[in-house]
């Protein structure tokens, strides 16, 4: 429909020829909007039945799967779409998967065609799925859509060749097959059928398929588009909507968001969406905001890393102000904040005196230099995200609206919007999903409770707190098992699929929180990471190791150590140049953190540094003084220590959606814990 009604309108647009990063890491600037080549609608749709033959020609079969290894690129959303033309469901891998894990995945899902990014990721897959034992051999081919590969290459698939193929050899398969086969194949897709596989990036274990249905991503996509129309005026006019794919496409939000979100509102609203491509490097090099100042997004969903370092960016430019520049900057993003608070929900919405001068004169230019300017729907989802960048955006005004939901539930359950946020709620339940807070058995998901509706947002009592569960038609299939992967692994996953779907259809979620009486939602912690005291007291440790970054805007990340303990300990990493969450980044410390003393320039230097360690220090005493984060001594930090090095994927500290696997960073650094609680020193030097 949207190629037939709105055919000539762009769809899809990405720089070409892509430049490379430069030797020291660096982006070259960007190519300006004419030089992107652009895809139309009809041109989409086109190429993706194209696709969809040349898929079938491979030998790909109803209800097959097609593993797509890459960076978003216009070939990745033509192949996830020709997978759904031919009668199969994509599962996509993250670019950041290591081969074993991409192997593992393209086993289990029962892949019979491949598609790559790029020839490194091809040399290190084949020894990982040499390695492994089933259902490799359902593996056709291999389709290249970063490199080309050389005339009639071959690999070795457990001792059969399969065929490796370029993207523009690949796309003149489809003149071998006739329109009315592949017709058959389309026509022939139920809404229930399985469209796509979403590898759960978990804290623990080996990754999950969810299954999620024709039916749960419509659905998701046009209630989520529909609430944005009417609360934000997305696509609510015969205009363009544009949006920057840089998230990964085999995360939920991904697929949602610039697979399904341009399709379905360009057929069903007045508006049309086109998707603008990041490069592969720019989270990496730090040069996202780039393409962000040619895309122009007007809808933008950032995991809380990504909008915590744009405001780290934000914050150091401003500090570096002097004498009149920096008055009206603060004069303006105060008007800003007052604004901002009067939106929150249960606010009257007005804009103080002179708001409108503070815009003109400050907050839009900056929205303009960020790329920002014409944001109708600014979102945060995946992980949680601090009050305090919240509130540093809304003083800029820019709303940043909280979603909340899990790969299982097809992306968001509740959703946030200009016309009913409040800052720390992830918002309320969608039309036609259910969301409540229950106490649940621990023996028996099927055995629980609804709790009370909570008074108000900063209730901290037990009584209001429980699971969070979500009931409705964006509930996810199930788990898929593999029959190639033995009879045990599936009665694995069928448990698995029974622990996390009750026999009432609520999906349980693993988030403790609450819904308030005005049907926001609040997460509180999550059961996994709770950490049970020596007194047995119940610590969630995200509430408390947000309010500590929140007070030193130096600091990285924070973890608490402390279960069946005798008392907390935190080990704390320092904001670092090239730290952007897939590498640990260097030693040099960023902007932002070199504010805490301008004469430290090293996280090495500032490990032994006074005026670091006794702000670090004041962050957690500052917590620890914090009835509301802090109700009792169960709860503070008693020691911490300083990490040489960040976080990240690179080192398996991080999941792809930047989650912290709590489990493996105490395991990694057992030793400094050990040395932390047998010193009697609040702050204790790291050693190897």
């Amino acid at each position: 429909k949207a190629a037939d009604e709105k055919g000539d309108k762009p769809a899809l647009k990405v720089e070409s020829p892509l430049p490379p990063q430069a030797e020291n890491g660096t982006a070259p600037p960007a190519l300006p909007e004419e030089q992107w080549k652009a895809w139309t609608y009809r041109q989409y749709y086109d190429d993706a039945r194209k696709a969809g033959k040349g898929l079938m020609q491979l030998g790909f079969q109803p209800f097959d799967t097609l593993a797509i290894w890459g960076f978003n690129a216009p070939e990745w959303m033509l192949s996830a779409l020709a997978a759904g033309f031919a009668g199969g469901k994509v599962g996509g891998l993250y670019p950041t998967d290591t081969p074993e894990t991409a192997a593992f995945k393209i086993a289990h899902s029962g892949a019979s065609v491949v598609v790559l990014e790029d020839k490194a990721k091809l040399d290190r897959l084949i020894p990982a799925l040499a390695k492994r034992d089933e259902a490799t051999s359902r593996i056709k081919a291999f389709v290249a859509y970063g490199f080309e590969p050389e005339a009639n290459l071959t690999v070795e698939v457990k001792g059969s060749a399969k065929p490796v193929l370029g993207w523009s050899q690949f796309m003149q398969l489809y003149k071998d097959v006739d329109d009315s086969t592949i017709d058959a194949r389309t026509q022939a897709v139920k809404p229930g059928h399985c469209a796509v596989l979403v590898y759960t990036s978990g804290t623990t274990g080996e990754p999950k398929a969810v299954m999620l249905s024709h039916d749960n991503m419509v659905y998701e996509t046009r209630t989520v588009m529909n609430m944005a129309r009417a609360h934000m005026g997305l696509c609510a006019k015969a205009e363009q909507e544009r949006v920057l794919s840089y998230l990964p496409l085999s995360h939920v939000a991904g697929k949602m968001i610039d697979v399904c979100f341009p399709f379905v509102a360009t057929s069903t609203t007045p508006a049309w969406v086109t998707i603008y491509f990041a490069r592969p490097y720019d989270l990496k090099a730090g040069s996202l905001g780039e393409r962000l100042k040619v895309a122009r997004p007007t809808v933008f969903l950032g995991v809380p890393l990504v909008w915590e370092k744009i405001a780290d960016k934000l914050r150091a430019i401003g500090a570096a102000n002097s004498g009149l520049k920096k008055k009206i900057a603060a004069w303006a993003k105060g008007k800003g904040l007052a604004h901002s608070k009067a939106c929150l929900l249960g606010g009257d919405g007005t804009k103080p005196f002179a708001y409108g001068l503070a815009d003109k004169l400050a907050l839009s230019k900056v929205k303009a230099k960020l790329g920002l300017d014409c944001l109708k729907f600014g979102a945060t989802g995946a992980a949680p995200i601090r009050v305090d960048t919240l509130q540093y955006f809304g003083s800029l005004g820019i709303n940043i609206n909280e979603v909340y939901g899990m790969s299982e539930s097809c992306a968001a359950c509740t959703v946030s919007t200009d016309r009913a946020h409040f800052w720390g709620s992830c918002g309320f339940q969608l039309p036609g999903v259910e969301v409540k807070a229950f106490k649940v058995d621990p023996s028996d998901n099927n055995k629980k409770e609804e709790v009370p509706r909570a008074p108000g947002m900063d209730v901290i009592d037990e009584a209001y707190q429980g699971e969070l569960c979500f009931r409705g038609r964006s509930i996810m299939m199930g788990y898929l098992g593999q029959p190639d992967l033995g009879a045990e692994h599936v009665r694995q996953i069928e448990k698995k699929t029974g622990e996390t779907i009750d026999a009432e259809g609520w999906l349980h979620s693993g988030d403790k929180g609450m819904v308030t009486k005005h049907g926001m939602v609040k997460i509180t912690g999550r059961y996994k990471e709770i950490i049970i005291g020596a007194g047995g007291e119940n610590i969630a440790p995200v509430p408390i190791e947000d309010h500590i970054k929140g007070h030193c805007d130096g600091i990285n990340e924070v973890m608490i150590i402390g279960d069946k303990r005798k008392y907390n300990v935190a080990i704390v990493t320092l904001k670092a140049v090239g730290a952007q969450g897939e590498t640990p980044g260097t030693d040099q410390l960023d902007a932002g953190a070199k504010r805490v003393n301008p004469n430290v320039s090293k996280i090495s230097e500032a490990m032994g540094d006074s005026v670091w360690i006794e702000a670090v220090t004041a962050a957690i005493k500052s917590a620890n003084n914090n009835g509301t984060v802090c109700p009792n001594n169960a709860f503070k930090i008693q020691k911490f220590m300083i990490l040489p090095t960040n976080f990240s994927e690179e080192q398996g500290f991080l999941t792809p959606t930047k989650k912290l696997k709590r489990a493996v960073v105490e395991s990694a650094f057992s030793k400094q814990i050990e040395m932390m609680y047998n010193s009697s020193e609040m702050y204790v030097r790291y050693a190897e």
